[in-house]
């Protein structure tokens, strides 16, 4: 496979800032203002925070658009904004499990489906449990893996970037 030039590899990076951040700001924005109008505080929090995370790319992507080096390291920090505030929650959450409160969703229909099937209420703690467990795990590792992934491969083409904003001709638009 032949090596991509500084400046193949600068389009890429801006076209991957661009839909990833665009993706995160919107998606994130989205979640703040459901969860304000919810009255859900901690969600409207996170939300917040993975939105910042989401506009941070943008502005390192229009950085470079502008042939701001720095721009790079913009891309990195909006990176690991959202890697931590999810870990940070993902963490939280599961560190606060309450048994009794997951029972306590539980609605006279349900149980009564429950008891139809033959299912004891004691048989659907452990799995609820489970399923908790393993969706704040899951959360953890695809945001480690995303994430980090791309904050490593941004941080990994710093230099790339960087000779290409230093050796393309300022003619030449970079706002692609």
């Amino acid at each position: 496979m032949a090596k991509r030039s500084p400046q193949d590899v600068l389009k890429r990076v801006r076209r991957i800032a661009a839909v990833n951040g665009w993706s995160v700001a919107v998606f994130a924005g989205l979640s703040t203002l459901f969860s304000l109008l919810t009255g859900a505080a901690g969600g409207a929090a996170v939300g917040l925070m993975v939105t910042l995370g989401g506009v941070m790319e943008l502005r390192g992507r229009r950085m470079l658009g502008r042939r701001l080096p720095d721009g790079m390291s913009w891309l990195v920090r909006g990176q690991w904004v959202v890697l931590g505030t999810v870990w940070v929650y993902a963490v939280s959450r599961l560190a606060s499990f309450d048994p009794e409160l997951a029972m306590g969703n539980m609605t006279a229909d349900m149980e009564r489906l429950l008891a139809e099937s033959g299912i004891m209420m004691s048989d659907v703690l452990p799995l609820v449990k489970i399923a908790f467990y393993t969706m704040y795990i899951t959360v953890l590792l695809v945001t480690l893996i995303y994430q980090g992934g791309l904050a490593l491969y941004y941080h990994s083409h710093t230099a790339e970037v960087t000779e290409a904003l230093r050796t393309t001709p300022p003619t030449v638009s970079l706002t692609e």
